[in-house]
């Protein structure tokens, strides 16, 4: 589809409204080339004053590769009785359902081969699917990443231990095709057997990781619960912080000024707190005591200015593909945002945490044709984001759900 065009309606481009009136925006395959705000002497009314155009959803955290059926598998047990062929198939379903409900970028926070797969499917148009950037884990020996495998199987996921090994890791990722590093700092609370104030890596394991990657073009995101797992990710210079649950007053400021992303993640440790998923005794009380404690202090951090983005940890199992609105709006109530800046945390500063400032994130000519048709206005409302306000969703500038009004 190209040569598209809607005239007479409400456009937000990812930072503001266009104009205080309705709008035009169009697009030639996957580039916008127009987004005009009519001026005030402007005679034709609305064409559609109950919908709006907003820019496509980024979420920055997510697993791809996780059972995409009706039923609750075992979380643990699902990737090592499941072919490796037919976990891709169900990545390829959760990016899609991703898509349809609206998130046209998604970055996976502990990919291999098979989400590099996916992103070339997805590129070349031999799938339809959302924008994906994938990131490589480095994490060490009965770490985070290294827990969610049953101590006693054999089939594990890589890790690295030492400074060394780890350098080596960030370059086995490197001449994979990987976006970007993932880093533990910190102990989690689906990984079995461990606590999440668990320190993961020596100082100078971290600082390897990070020089190594920063040399090879690559973006660090470290995942750390932890104050101290927060401290060390500072002090090595990563790029963008994952929960960061337990971080300190301090450490709120230095994020701020710094302009250090986090994607606080609630959802799904909310979910697992309450138990309304299938999880393990151990996971329920892990994320039990986070919850208790992190409202106020991710509340206190966004009023430091901390830049919050939208970031899920969506695997399918815990949240959903399609869960992403819910976590916008659920942002606006535990850390006190107002609407059309949460909007702007799923959106242009999500893009920009990604490194895709100019690409997507916002309806600007020259950014790819990745935007959404939705009822209401949800920069005023977030309420109004709700996948049963989906009237259309455009991908790579194909329309993948919904229908286009007119």
């Amino acid at each position: 589809m190209s040569g598209m065009r809607l005239d007479g309606i409400a456009i937000w481009d990812g930072v503001r409204e266009t104009g205080p009136g309705p709008g035009t925006i169009g697009w030639d395959g996957d580039r916008i080339d127009v987004v005009e705000a009519w001026d005030d002497g402007d005679p034709r009314p609305a064409r559609w004053p109950e919908l709006c155009v907003v820019p496509g959803l980024v979420d920055t955290h997510v697993h791809l590769v996780g059972d995409a059926g009706p039923g609750t598998p075992d979380f643990a047990t699902w990737p090592l009785v499941t072919p490796r062929d037919e976990q891709v198939l169900h990545g390829v379903a959760h990016a899609q359902r991703a898509m349809r409900a609206g998130v046209t970028t998604l970055r996976d926070l502990a990919g291999d081969e098979a989400q590099i797969a996916l992103r070339r499917a997805f590129d070349s148009g031999i799938l339809a699917g959302p924008r994906l950037l994938v990131h490589g884990v480095v994490g060490m020996t009965a770490g985070h990443n290294d827990l969610f495998t049953p101590a006693a199987h054999p089939f594990r996921k890589p890790v690295a231990d030492g400074p060394d090994e780890c350098r080596k890791l960030v370059r086995t990722w490197a001449r994979a095709g990987m976006d970007g590093i993932k880093l533990t700092t910190s102990g989690g609370v689906l990984s079995m057997g461990d606590k999440n104030t668990w320190r993961n890596y020596t100082t100078r394991e971290i600082e390897a990781t990070v020089d190594e990657a920063h040399a090879l073009g690559m973006r660090v995101a470290a995942h750390a619960h932890s104050e101290d797992g927060v401290q060390t990710a500072l002090d090595a210079g990563v790029d963008s912080i994952e929960h960061a649950t337990l971080m300190s007053g301090a450490q709120a400021a230095r994020i701020a000024a710094g302009r250090i992303p986090v994607a606080p993640t609630l959802l799904i440790n909310e979910a697992i707190a309450a138990a309304r998923v299938p999880v393990t005794p151990e996971a329920r009380d892990k994320a039990a005591a986070l919850v208790a404690v992190r409202d106020g202090l991710l509340r206190h951090a966004a009023g430091a200015g901390v830049p919050f983005v939208l970031g899920t940890d969506a695997n399918g199992h815990h949240v959903a593909f399609g869960d992403q609105m819910a976590e916008v709006v659920r942002m606006t109530e535990v850390l006190g945002l107002g609407a059309e800046a949460a909007l702007r945390a799923a959106t242009s500063e999500a893009a920009d945490a990604l490194g895709l400032a100019g690409k997507v994130g916002r309806l600007a000519p020259g950014f790819g044709a990745d935007l959404l048709v939705v009822r209401g206005r949800p920069w005023q409302r977030i309420a109004d984001l709700t996948p049963d306000n989906l009237v259309a969703v455009v991908s790579r500038g194909e329309v993948v759900a919904g229908e286009l009004p007119g």
